[in-house]
C-alpha cells in the first residue's frame, strides 16, 4: 500500500499526463473529425464526453478514450453512403444515430457476454487492415494538402486522380503544410510524446494570422462553436440503414480498445476485463451521441503519451477532458483561424504508424499463409472500401483458421537413441532418432472432425504404404477430441488395413476421446489389447510380441 505522502505525487503525475497529453489529443482530436467529413468541434465533444464516461467505468488504469484514425475513416465512409451531399445539419444527425447504435451494439454484446469477439481478427489480418486503413486516410487529406479537390471513388482511381490536379495546386497552402509537417517530424524524433501536435497547431494559426494567408487562398476550418455541445438527437428512422456500418465500427472500437489497454498495463496492475470494456465503451459512445460526439475508442498512441509522463490513474483522462471543456468555452475563436492543410498534417503524421512494412517483413519470416492473410486484408480495404474491408479481415482470419485445422499435420514418431523415455517426430534435426522394424507411430494433432478426417486419413495411409509396417500405432495424445466423422473415418480405416495384414492400436487416448470411441464401437472392433494408455506402453508390447528386449 502506497503511503499518504505519495498520493500528491500521484495527483500530480496525473495532472502533468492530462494536461500533456490534452496537447496531443485535442489536435489530433479535430483532426480525425475533420477525416470523417465533420466540423472540428465535433472531435473536441469526442475528446470530452466519452473520455470522462470511461474514466468513470473502464478497467484500464491509463487508456485514453476519444476518436482515432482508424474509426475516422470507418465514419467518414458511413457519412459519405448516407449523406452523399454533405448536408451540415443531416451529417450531426446520422452521426449521433451512428454513434448511438455503436454503443448500444457494445451494450448489448456486454450483456451476451461476448468480450471473446476481440479475438476473431488475428494480428497479421489486423496489422493489413491497418495499413490499408493507414494508406487510405495519407490518400484522403493529400489534397488538403496540396489545396485541391477531389471527386471520392475508390483507393487507385483518387490516386490517379490526384496525379493530374497536381498542377493546380496551392503553393501557398502547400507551402504552410510544409512547416507543420517539418514542425511534427523533427518534434517527433527529437522529443517523442511531446506536445508537437499543439506546436503544429499553434504555428499553422500564426501563420494564417499573421499574414492573412486565408485571404490568399489558404482553406482554414471557420467559425467553431463557442460553449457547451448541444444536445443531438438521433435519427432512429436511419437504424436499419446504419446498422452494418455499425457494427463494423463498433469492433473496431472493441478491437483498438482492447489492444491498447493491454498494450500499457502496468506490471501490478489488474487485467484488462473485455466485458467491462464492452460496458465502458458502449455508454461512452451512448453518452457521447446525445452531445455532438463521433464514435470513440481507446487510442494507442494518446495513451502513451500518458504512461510516458508518468499517468497512473484515469485522472489523467479527467483533467485531459477538461482542457477540452476549457478549449471549447474559450479558445473556440482562435481555432477558426487553423489552416485545413494543418490539420492534415496532423492526420498524415500520426496515420503513418498504421502502415507497419516492419510487421508484414517479420509475419513472412515466420509464416507465408498469415503473410497472405495480412496482404489480402490490406487489398481488401483499398480495393472494396474501409466497412467492407473489416468483412475481408474477419473472412481472411476465419478462412485462415479453418486451413489450418482443415490440413493438420500427421507426425511419424522416432525415439531418441539410447532413451527410450523421449518420442519425438523424425526431423532433419535430429537424424539419428530410431524408429522400430515393424512398427510405425504416427501422431496426429488438433482436433479430428468433418473437415480435416479425409485428410488425415489420407497422410495415414500414405504413410503406411510407404512404411511397410506390421503394425500401426496411433499417438493420440495430442488430439483432443474426435467427432463422428472421423471415428466412422477411423474404423473405415482399421478395417482397410486389417486386410492389408496391419493391424491398428490406439494409444494415449485422453478420457474424453476414449469414451467416444468406446460409444461408437471402435474399442469393441479393436480390442482391449490395441488400446494402450500411452506410445511406450505401445513399443513395449509389441516388441515383447516379438521376443525382443
Amino acid at each position: 500500500m502506497s503511503s499518504p505522502a505519495s498520493a500528491p505525487r500521484r495527483y500530480l503525475s496525473d495532472l502533468l499526463a492530462g494536461v500533456t497529453a490534452a496537447a496531443v489529443v485535442l489536435p489530433k482530436a479535430m483532426a480525425y473529425a475533420s477525416v470523417a467529413g465533420l466540423p472540428v468541434a465535433v472531435g473536441l465533444y469526442t475528446a470530452f464526453v466519452p473520455m470522462v464516461l470511461y474514466a468513470l467505468l473502464g478497467s484500464s488504469r491509463v487508456l485514453s478514450v476519444s476518436s482515432t484514425s482508424t474509426l475516422a475513416i470507418l465514419t467518414a465512409t458511413q457519412l459519405g453512403l448516407v449523406v452523399p451531399d454533405g448536408d451540415p445539419g443531416r451529417l450531426l444527425t446520422v452521426t449521433a444515430t451512428l454513434t448511438l447504435l455503436v454503443g448500444a451494439m457494445l451494450m448489448l454484446a456486454a450483456v451476451l457476454r461476448l468480450g471473446f469477439v476481440a479475438n476473431f481478427i488475428s494480428l497479421p489480418v489486423l496489422v493489413g487492415f491497418k495499413s490499408g486503413i493507414g494508406l487510405v486516410i495519407i490518400l484522403d487529406q493529400l489534397p488538403k494538402l496540396f489545396g485541391v479537390h477531389l471527386q471520392k471513388e475508390n483507393f487507385f482511381l483518387d490516386l490517379y486522380h490526384l496525379g493530374q490536379a497536381l498542377p493546380q495546386s496551392s503553393w501557398l497552402t502547400l507551402g504552410v503544410a510544409l512547416v507543420t509537417l517539418v514542425v511534427l517530424v523533427f518534434m517527433e524524433w527529437r522529443f517523442p510524446h511531446s506536445p508537437a501536435p499543439l506546436l503544429g497547431v499553434g504555428i499553422g494559426i500564426a501563420l494564417v494570422w499573421g499574414f492573412g494567408l486565408n485571404e490568399e487562398g489558404v482553406a482554414i476550418v471557420g467559425a467553431i462553436p463557442t460553449g457547451l455541445p448541444a444536445l443531438t438527437m438521433p435519427d432512429l428512422t436511419l437504424v436499419l440503414q446504419l446498422l452494418p456500418g455499425a457494427a463494423g465500427i463498433a469492433l473496431m472500437s472493441f478491437t483498438e480498445t482492447i489492444a491498447a489497454g493491454r498494450a500499457f498495463m502496468g506490471k501490478e496492475e489488474p487485467e484488462i476485463n473485455p466485458n467491462r470494456e464492452l460496458v465502458a465503451t458502449g455508454l461512452a459512445n451512448l453518452g457521447g451521441a446525445f452531445c455532438g460526439s463521433m464514435p470513440a475508442g481507446g487510442g494507442t498512441s494518446q495513451t502513451a503519451v500518458v504512461r510516458s509522463v508518468g499517468g497512473v490513474s484515469q485522472r489523467a483522462s479527467v483533467v485531459t477532458a477538461a482542457m477540452a471543456l476549457a478549449t471549447m468555452i474559450f479558445l473556440a475563436p482562435l481555432l477558426s483561424w487553423l489552416p485545413s492543410a494543418t490539420l492534415a498534417v496532423v492526420v498524415i503524421v500520426y496515420s503513418v504508424g498504421l502502415i507497419q512494412p516492419g510487421e508484414f517483413r517479420k509475419i513472412g519470416q515466420i509464416r507465408m499463409m498469415e503473410f497472405r492473410w495480412a496482404a489480402i486484408a490490406c487489398l481488401g480495404v483499398l480495393l472494396f472500401g474501409t466497412l467492407e474491408g473489416i468483412v475481408v479481415a474477419i473472412l481472411a482470419s476465419l478462412l485462415g483458421l479453418a486451413s489450418q485445422t482443415a490440413q493438420p499435420r500427421v507426425y511419424v514418431i522416432g525415439r531418441k537413441p539410447g532413451e527410450d523415455d523421449v518420442l519425438r517426430p523424425l526431423s532433419e534435426q535430429h537424424p539419428d532418432d530410431e524408429t522400430i522394424p515393424g512398427l510405425l507411430i504416427l501422431r496426429p494433432e488438433g482436433r479430428l472432425f468433418f473437415i480435416n478426417a479425409q485428410h488425415v486419413a489420407a497422410q495415414i495411409r500414405q504413410l503406411t504404404e510407404t512404411h511397410q509396417p506390421e503394425v500401426v500405432v496411433l499417438d493420440m495424445s495430442r488430439v483432443q477430441d474426435v467427432e463422428y466423422s472421423a471415428l466412422m473415418m477411423l474404423m473405415e480405416g482399421e478395417r482397410q488395413v486389417r486386410d492389408k495384414g496391419v493391424a491398428l492400436w490406439l494409444a494415449g487416448l485422453n478420457p474424453r476421446v476414449l469414451e467416444n470411441v468406446r460409444r461408437s464401437g471402435l474399442a469393441d472392433q479393436l480390442g482391449e489389447s490395441r488400446m494402450l494408455f500411452t506410445a511406450r506402453a505401445a513399443i513395449r508390447q509389441y516388441q515383447q510380441s516379438k521376443g525382443l528386449a
